[in-house]
């Protein structure tokens, strides 16, 4: 959505080595392990991987909204130079919404059904900038102009049910940007919506990010949005970084095993999954977060993972400028041995 210049400029968040405990019925688990990335103002920064890899449960920590299951476990998270996890509750209020805002997927669950949107959008504004009610109604009613809603003037006085999935989904955009943030964490915000109605959303989130000047943290496991809309990407598995990079060196020339195999079941006209022809899949299943193997995680799954793999975890490191990868292939990537303290405590 941005240009490259953004992604040189000094970060506007930092994630540092995040860690995430989540106790269940079944036993404790990390779903986020030592997570590290940073994000520069007007910049697009893909979080992509498969379900329950921990993409969704890092945005929430950085919003500090994780369930009552859940707790942070370490690291930091710095927006604009202050640590959130370290931030009061009531600091962290001030902070949500007004700076940072997010676009959950489920716009039925994240809207209430008992007052309009309209209200809904108001209330946002009224609590996040203290306007009066006509003002913060008229602020949603233009909102909902700007997301290209047809009749803004009657529709904010509609209900949820009463519109598209791709219109409440619009709704729920505009209610996240009516404060201007300076951060938008969206979080799968174009999953189950028709590829027309998907493309016109990236569209205005695009000519919104450049007006506002907005960093987004993109939040999917849809490798053709990310290739559509993102700066750089970042591939999670079992709750790790295994890569990061530019999109278009990530797309040409994937290091890691993980997302070689990723962009390689992506049916192409030609080639693999053309006319009938099966797609390569990665073999094996994603390990269950509860007992995850010694060392690398993606080492049952791994065709050229040996024994370091199987007794230290690659750390990330940067292989070529601007580019990381955690794996044994690349001689600077250093390991650290498993200790009981890496798991949940």
């Amino acid at each position: 959505m941005t240009g490259s210049e953004a992604v040189g400029g000094e970060p506007l968040l930092e994630v540092r080595r995040l860690r995430v405990d989540l106790r269940t019925r079944d036993g404790a688990m990390r779903p986020v392990d030592d997570v590290s990335f940073r994000l520069a103002s007007g910049e697009t920064l893909g979080l992509v991987g498969e379900s329950g890899c921990g993409k969704t449960i890092a945005a929430l920590s950085i919003m500090r909204l994780l369930p009552p299951s859940a707790r942070i476990a370490g690291g930091e998270v710095l927006f604009r130079g202050k640590d959130l996890v370290s931030l009061s509750e009531e600091r962290m209020r001030r902070v949500r919404g007004r700076e940072i805002s997010i676009v959950f997927q489920e716009p039925m669950s994240a809207l209430n059904p008992v007052f309009t949107v309209g209200f809904q959008i108001a209330e946002a504004v009224r609590l996040h900038q203290g306007k009066p009610r006509k003002e913060a109604l008229d602020e949603a009613v233009r909102m909902l102009d700007v997301m290209a809603i047809p009749d803004p003037q009657r529709r904010s006085g509609d209900y949820p049910h009463q519109l598209s999935g791709g219109m409440r989904q619009r709704v729920l955009i505009a209610m996240a940007l009516a404060c201007k943030p300076s951060l938008l964490i969206a979080d799968e915000p174009t999953t189950a919506l028709d590829v027309t109605i998907q493309a016109e959303i990236l569209k205005i989130l695009g000519r919104l990010q450049k007006e506002m000047g907005l960093s987004i943290l993109l939040i999917t496991h849809d490798l053709g949005v990310i290739a559509e809309v993102a700066d750089r990407v970042a591939v999670m598995y079992c709750g790790r970084i295994v890569e990061e990079a530019p999109v278009r060196e990530l797309f040409r020339s994937p290091q890691h095993p993980y997302t070689q195999g990723l962009l390689s079941s992506v049916p192409r006209p030609r080639g693999p999954g053309a006319r009938g022809a099966p797609l390569p899949a990665i073999e094996g299943m994603v390990p269950d977060l509860r007992h995850l193997p010694a060392g690398c995680s993606f080492a049952p799954r791994c065709s050229h993972a040996h024994d370091r793999c199987r007794s230290e975890i690659p750390l990330l490191a940067e292989t070529v400028p601007g580019r990381k990868v955690s794996c044994f292939l690349y001689p600077e990537v250093k390991g650290s041995p498993v200790f009981p303290s890496s798991q949940p405590a």
